[in-house]
């Protein structure tokens, strides 16, 4: 096979790669979904609904053509007990997400979270409806 054929071939293979990968966009609302799995350990409510999630940022790494996220977020409070297990279940979406490199996470205090972060379903599960 020719130089010419080979490299043909491998960017036939590297498009075909990202046609089958999901936009950011799709992999941010996948993202969403796995977040809302993961639930305070101490309320009945999944840390996506419970408003901890500021802001989720998905780029495509333009050597490898996998994503990668950055997550804003914050917790209930500063001195959250379970603030170390929240973190590592929101990496380890990476691990569990096809396409997905790496999650990298920001705690943020700025805004401080409150009750009006909720969302309705998650204010109803706690009774504050």
């Amino acid at each position: 096979m020719s130089d010419k054929a080979i490299n043909d071939k491998m960017a036939d293979e590297r498009q075909k790669f990202i046609d089958n990968q999901p936009t950011d966009e799709e992999m941010g609302e996948l993202i969403i979904k796995h977040l809302k799995e993961i639930y305070d350990p101490e309320l009945p409510v999944n840390i996506y609904d419970l408003g901890l999630i500021y802001n989720i940022d998905v780029t495509t790494d333009e050597v490898s053509m996998m994503k990668k996220a950055k997550i804003t977020m914050t917790l209930t409070s500063a001195t959250c007990s379970f603030s170390q297990v929240i973190i590592d279940l929101v990496k380890s979406i990476a691990a569990r997400q096809e396409g997905l490199e790496e999650i990298d996470v920001e705690i943020v205090f700025d805004p401080p979270w409150g009750q009006d972060s909720m969302t309705d379903d998650a204010k109803l599960a706690m009774g504050l409806l």
